[in-house]
């Protein structure tokens, strides 16, 4: 794979990342720790140097798991983990989003122990805390760069004026906002706007749409203990309406001799050149698939049928069940402050 760079050059990652979440949380089959190790390391021998976990996963279990399969290559590979949460170090229980300066730090010196690392590469705020000014977030965050304990400041879901002005004060080298050819908020609410005019790098999560796009689902497929089946996009009413973009797809594909996966994802590697999605799996073969997609390229005339077709498509359902949707793409509360003491 042809290697690309977020953050106006800084950090450099394969083009297509590995997204490490369903080794170990939200669907219903998981990974024993031998899978994840096999797993993880069978994508850097095919060329993947990015991989994104995070505390949250787990909790804990994730960040271990990704550190241990990694210890050995780790000159090889970039790591990104999230803080944002307040998880009770002894007993895992998550009590909600949190970003404050102290739960920051205690998140930090967790991830760098568990991720078996002196320096974390990229550190994500996972969700948006609208209690904490950003200001004193990014302020946190400069003081573990500064500190040596993180090299790059990243966000996950931030509304487009949090991102402005978390990047004011820290420069922001990566967002990681949903993204996909069912979900395309961010062509629309100024996220990709603001990245072109930031330098600010693009890590699509989900890319294909949870592994709608990939044709493999339909209404029987989700088990019980499958987060999918929270989210109203999910529903099996919604399935069949949405199964006209899986047509589109399969179109496509079929003419270009590729895969659905492999069409979803070259699609978005098209979008922009700072563009690195991080589709997830569980399997190999799958995988194999994923990376195919770096290899595939889309005619104009093949993005142009594509956006025509997919502009006529109105998907239903809404991506989040209410009490999630309420945590993206939000804003942090405003302060003409300057930064308060994290003492």
């Amino acid at each position: 794979m042809q290697p690309r760079f977020l953050g106006q050059g800084s950090l450099k990652v394969s083009s297509l990342g590995f997204g490490c979440m369903g080794m170990s949380f939200s669907y219903a089959t998981q990974l024993s720790t031998q899978e994840g190790f096999a797993l993880v390391r069978g994508a850097v021998e095919r060329g993947v140097t990015f991989f994104d976990t995070a505390e949250v996963y787990g909790p804990f279990v994730n960040e271990a798991v990704i550190g241990e399969a990694l210890a050995p290559l780790r000159d090889k590979v970039v790591i990104a983990t999230k803080f944002g949460f307040d998880i009770d170090p002894a007993t895992g229980e998550n009590r909600g989003v949190c970003s404050r300066p102290e739960v920051i730090r205690r998140s930090v010196e967790g991830a760098l122990k568990r991720l078996r690392v002196d320096t974390i590469d990229l550190l994500y705020q996972h969700r948006v805390d609208p209690d904490v000014p950003i200001e004193d977030v990014a302020g946190a965050v400069s003081d573990l760069i500064a500190s040596g304990k993180v090299r790059h400041f990243g966000m996950s879901e931030p509304g487009v004026q949090t991102l402005r002005r978390a990047h004011a004060v820290l420069p922001v080298t990566a967002i990681q906002n949903e993204y996909s050819l069912w979900w395309r908020a961010p062509e629309t609410n100024g996220i990709l706007q603001a990245c072109d005019e930031l330098g600010i790098g693009f890590v699509p999560y989900s890319p294909l749409g949870k592994g709608f796009l990939t044709g493999a689902i339909d209404k029987e497929t989700l088990t019980d203990g499958d987060f999918r089946k929270t989210m109203p996009r999910f529903a099996p009413e919604a399935i069949e309406a949405n199964r006209v973009l899986v047509d589109l797809l399969s179109r496509v594909a079929d003419d270009k001799g590729a895969t659905l996966a492999q069409i979803a994802l070259a699609w978005l590697l098209a979008r922009r050149g700072y563009i690195v999605p991080i589709p997830g799996t569980t399997k190999i073969g799958r995988l194999e698939e994923n990376l195919g997609a770096a290899d595939l390229v889309l005619t104009t005339d093949e993005l142009s049928r594509i956006e025509q077709a997919a502009n006529q498509i109105q998907i239903v359902g809404n991506r989040y069940a209410p009490q999630h949707e309420a945590l993206v793409g939000r804003e942090a509360v405003a302060t003409s402050a300057v930064r308060k003491s994290h003492d």
